[in-house]
């Protein structure tokens, strides 16, 4: 049997002040893609959506766009719960990124140090992250979670707005 939308939302708050769900679309990779978010207040039930797009990008950078942007939207210091379904965006905020953030924004390999890709990008989350208090959960992509099926929906339709998506 499933949940009711404001039992599943409320039990994905579980204490934060804001969900944030993300996604991030890409047509080829690198080619055309876009980014969503949706942010819901849990206690007001307002809800928040935006997306946009670039015209040659890949999946994993519009992943992050999307986190990015939903993190730019709030005005102030808050308790996010983070909806994700790319695990790239999980590991890279819980497992990954506090050695980058050690070795200069750079990744140990059997040869040495290599430059991180989308380096810019992480430094910006982590700016951004660290202003908040972020619990992050990943959900399966395209298995029905509501938000992220439209976020999913949002990411595409802006990179289809470029003409190249099509």
């Amino acid at each position: 049997m499933k949940k009711s939308t404001s039992k599943r939302r409320k039990q994905e708050a579980d204490g934060a002040d804001v969900v944030l769900y993300t996604d991030g679309a890409c047509k080829g990779n690198p080619g055309p893609g876009g980014w969503a978010f949706i942010l819901h207040h849990p206690k007001s039930g307002k809800t928040l959506e935006r997306s946009g797009a670039e015209p040659r990008t890949t999946n994993n950078q519009m992943e992050l766009r999307a986190v990015i942007e939903g993190l730019r939207a709030l005005k102030r210091s808050t308790k996010v719960r983070l909806v994700t379904d790319s695990s790239y965006v999980e590991k890279g905020l819980l497992e990954w990124s506090p050695g980058w953030k050690r070795n200069g924004w750079r990744r140990r390999t059997a040869d040495g140090f290599r430059s991180l890709k989308n380096a810019e990008l992480w430094k910006e989350l982590d700016r951004l992250t660290s202003k908040h208090q972020l619990r992050v959960t990943r959900v399966r992509g395209h298995a029905g979670h509501p938000e992220n099926e439209r976020c999913d929906q949002l990411a595409v339709a802006a990179y289809m707005k470029l003409g190249e998506g099509g």
